[in-house]
């Protein structure tokens, strides 16, 4: 046992894990790795977003194979046990497991980051296959040649967070030319790789220029069908632990429903939706909703992308947060460039990170964690322009809708018409959509804001559910060459109230006020008129 090779640790990580109230079985990718063993294209990358499971599965792939541990107190419960080639491969390999995020005390310099990991695996061979003497003054690749070439072992390679070195401050340019030489040299044409799976967030192809890391097969999230259910929970997942979660649970706080919209929407290439992982585990945990996966990062990481091309991706922002979709070509090779100039080109980049999600052609926010980051962004950097001059006046329009204040509500509408609003010519109700729910931004902190939802009998453009009891809820109609007379009355005809008795069956009907808003909008005289009116 040594820290680099055949360690303990990957076994004692992956353990602790599965004893975990909300561990998911995913070892049915045992089973299509293992047919790669010592085949030609023995090298995988998969990428996916941070908190998406590719380090537990990274410590399962080495918790499984490796040589003189206890394997089975593990595996045989599980659905690889059932697997035919279970008996012939569990515990019969040397595995070499590198965290490239792990850096030496006080690192300072590429050369001692990447010298820990070399003389790590040095020593460890030298006292693995210490009747061969080896010497340890050779580079690495030459000792596991040595090795392989007296005893016929080979080794397999599990990495993860490969691409940690790009994220180093003191890793410069050409460190991490020398780093890609480094993998290059450790893996490639060698014939003591068993096996060679790596994982990071970022691709490999535009980082390596020329052929340093060509043998690799990469498998992202939004392009690549191969491996995706085993990164992400799905539904059927997300159904098991909610029953867990309800059995256990002393009281539990969390509905179904509210699961799907705080960490649903991310969609793999196969077009299938997908959950966070870490944010439904902790939410189950912690009996609370949260933004446990975007804590980790402040809303000026969304903006560090979209700082390069403010004036046309504000434009897309103020429909994304509405819930539009937005056209976008993706590709791989955006995310490994520092300079992301297109809107194209940023939103691939914000796809690999998982604070953008993708599917069918088109690139939106996935859910309610990330929506209330973008929420944050908008009502915080005054260099997204109108966006963030109407989203601070948010609050007052709330306020102002709640005291039935309807000459201040009108006036905000006006000043979001006469501000600069390229994309909003009002000539088609979405683009008032997307204006209302700039100004009322501010109400999702007490709301849970649905639109267009089916409600009594047809649908409704807006549905302020309150989180607290003592808050009022609204219904909320938009109507353009009409009035909000007409618009109230749609409200009431329709019988969009019926939403509050009881939306999930795990909440109590709704008892509180409801207030009926219309907002009308008149192309000709390009003037607002608001109603307020208590349906009950």
């Amino acid at each position: 046992m040594g820290l680099f090779l055949n360690s303990i640790g990957i076994y004692d990580r992956y353990k602790t894990v599965t004893k975990g109230q909300y561990f998911v079985d995913k070892t049915a990718l045992l089973e299509e790795i293992i047919p790669l063993l010592g085949q030609e294209q023995r090298f995988i990358c998969i990428t996916r977003p941070r908190r998406f499971g590719k380090t537990i599965m990274a410590n399962m792939i080495g918790a499984f194979f490796e040589k003189g541990i206890e394997n089975r107190k593990i595996f045989d419960s599980f659905a690889i046990s059932k697997a035919e080639q279970y008996e012939e491969h569990i515990g019969k390999y040397n595995v070499i497991y590198i965290d490239f995020s792990e850096i030496p005390e006080g690192c300072k310099d590429y050369n001692s980051y990447i010298k820990r990991i070399s003389d790590g695996i040095k020593s460890d061979l030298q006292d693995t296959f210490s009747e061969i003497g080896l010497q340890r003054k050779v580079s690495i690749w030459d000792l596991l040649s040595d090795v392989f070439e007296k005893t016929g072992e080979k080794f397999i390679f599990v990495m993860d967070e490969w691409d940690a070195p790009f994220n180093m401050e003191f890793v410069t340019e050409n460190d991490r030319k020398s780093y890609l030489l480094f993998l290059k040299l450790l893996l490639k044409g060698k014939s003591y790789v068993e096996l060679a799976y790596m994982t990071g967030v970022l691709p490999i192809a535009k980082y390596s220029s020329g052929s340093e890391l060509n043998m690799f097969l990469e498998y992202d999230m939004a392009t690549k069908i191969k491996y995706s259910e085993y990164f992400g929970f799905s539904d059927e997942e997300v159904d098991g632990l909610y029953d867990r979660y309800r059995k256990y649970t002393r009281k539990p706080r969390i509905t179904r429903e509210e699961l799907r919209e705080w960490y649903d929407g991310y969609y793999t290439a196969a077009r299938e939706r997908i959950y966070n992982p870490r944010s439904i585990v902790c939410a189950l945990s912690d009996n609370q909703l949260s933004n446990y996966w975007t804590s980790s990062g402040p809303y000026d990481e969304i903006f560090y992308y979209v700082r390069n091309d403010i004036k046309n991706i504000r434009n897309d922002l103020a429909l994304m947060v509405i819930g539009e979709r937005i056209n976008a070509k993706i590709g791989d090779f955006a995310a490994v460039s520092m300079e992301l100039k297109t809107k194209n080109q940023i939103y691939s980049a914000m796809v690999i990170y998982g604070l953008l999600t993708y599917d069918n052609g088109q690139v939106f926010i996935p859910n309610k964690e990330l929506m209330l980051k973008y929420d944050e962004l908008l009502q915080s950097e005054d260099s997204l322009g109108y966006v963030y001059r109407l989203a601070r006046r948010s609050e007052e329009m709330l306020q102002a809708t709640l005291a039935g204040d309807v000459d201040t509500m009108a006036s905000i509408l006006e000043y979001a018409h006469n501000t600069e609003v390229p994309i909003l010519s009002y000539n088609a109700e979405i683009e008032l959509t997307a204006i209302v729910n700039l100004v009322y931004l501010a109400a999702r902190d007490r709301y849970r804001v649905e639109r267009e939802d089916k409600a009594g009998k047809g649908f409704v453009d807006f549905i302020f559910y309150p989180v607290r009891k003592e808050d009022d809820g609204i219904i909320l109609e938009l109507k353009i060459d009409h009035t909000p007379e007409e618009a109230i009355s749609q409200i009431k005809d329709k019988k969009y109230a019926l939403k509050f008795q009881g939306k999930l069956e795990e909440q109590p009907k709704y008892t509180g006020r409801i207030l009926a808003v219309g907002i009308g909008y008149d192309k000709q005289t390009k003037e607002h008129s608001c109603k307020v009116e208590v349906l009950k």
